[in-house]
């Protein structure tokens, strides 16, 4: 970018119009946590969307010229992200996740799940059954991690899961973009209840955690989210203590429940101090994900009915 550049100009090229975005960004009460952690990310996914360029376009775009329609577009989402507050994703209008990119609204939560890492290691070393056949998406929202699944194992069939109409039919759209429609059932149900006496190798869950404090004082860029998909009751584990209470009976003998707790894990420990969860570790980052197999569900049963 030229000395002579300032922000009122019209940027002319790609490179322009990153640095432009990223100062702004940068500058701008912004809150990062729904797919990037910084200005400089978030201003290439934007001018990479509004110049109609794919989203791992090279250095080689730089030169790329912005005319006045893509930078009025430009504007007007970097208006909704800073003063607005709307995550990046939502604006976009797509979300990527274990390698894969998902159709991304306000119908369920931003997908950005450490999970998504595990799928990619084959659930291993903590998974130690057969080659799962059948697979749970407990709390689905809009599918990312149910469809991940099905797409990186083609021998597995999976069922996506949610009480919530909108996020189902979100994840229905996935399933139908992502071609993964005869593999995939979308089931509304409370937690467990329309499952019958289905058995799964894998259950995987991303359930409502945030405790209300902090439901309360999240930033805003969360409160266009649903809110039913993030505050799960005073201390954040009305959800988790149901599905551990009742997972065992889901599981197959040699299965593995793995459930996302963020910093509710706090709390879990010490309402269940005498049972051995597991904590995962992810190189990319994340916290607050334990893995239970069924075995342990089953010996701690007494626990988790209290």
């Amino acid at each position: 970018m030229d000395e002579g550049h300032t922000r009122q100009d019209h940027p002319k090229t790609v490179g322009e119009a990153l640095q432009y975005s990223a100062e702004l960004l940068e500058d701008g009460d912004v809150y990062f946590g729904h797919g990037t952690d910084n200005s400089w990310d978030e201003a290439v996914q934007l001018v990479l969307h509004v110049a109609d360029l794919p989203a791992d376009a090279s250095d080689g775009v730089l030169p790329h010229p912005i005319d006045k329609t893509s930078f009025a577009r430009l504007q007007a989402l970097l208006d909704q992200r800073i003063n607005d507050h709307i995550p990046l994703p939502y604006l976009l209008g797509r979300a990527w996740f274990a390698g894969l990119e998902f159709a991304c609204d306000a119908r369920a939560l931003v997908p950005r799940s450490p999970i998504g890492e595990l799928i990619l290691r084959q659930f291993r070393p903590w998974y130690q059954g057969p080659s799962p056949k059948r697979v749970l998406d407990l709390c689905c929202g809009g599918g990312c991690i149910g469809l991940a699944v099905a797409h990186h194992y083609p021998e597995v069939n999976v069922d996506l899961l949610d009480l919530d109409e909108n996020a189902l039919q979100l994840a229905a759209e996935n399933a139908a973009r992502l071609g993964l429609d005869s593999r995939v059932s979308i089931i509304k149900s409370d937690l467990f209840s329309a499952l019958g006496s289905q058995k799964y190798d894998l259950i995987l869950s991303n359930p409502p955690y945030v405790n209300a404090h902090d439901l309360a004082t999240m930033p805003a860029e969360f409160h266009h989210e649903p809110q039913v998909a993030l505050g799960s009751g005073p201390d954040g584990l009305a959800l988790t203590r149901a599905i551990l209470a009742q997972a065992h009976h889901f599981l197959t003998d040699s299965g593995l429940l793995i459930v996302e707790v963020g910093d509710s894990w706090i709390e879990l420990e010490a309402v269940y101090s005498s049972v051995p969860f597991t904590w995962l570790e992810f190189e990319s980052g994340g916290q607050g994900v334990f893995a239970i197999t069924a075995k342990e569900l089953q010996d701690y049963s007494a626990s988790f009915a209290g």
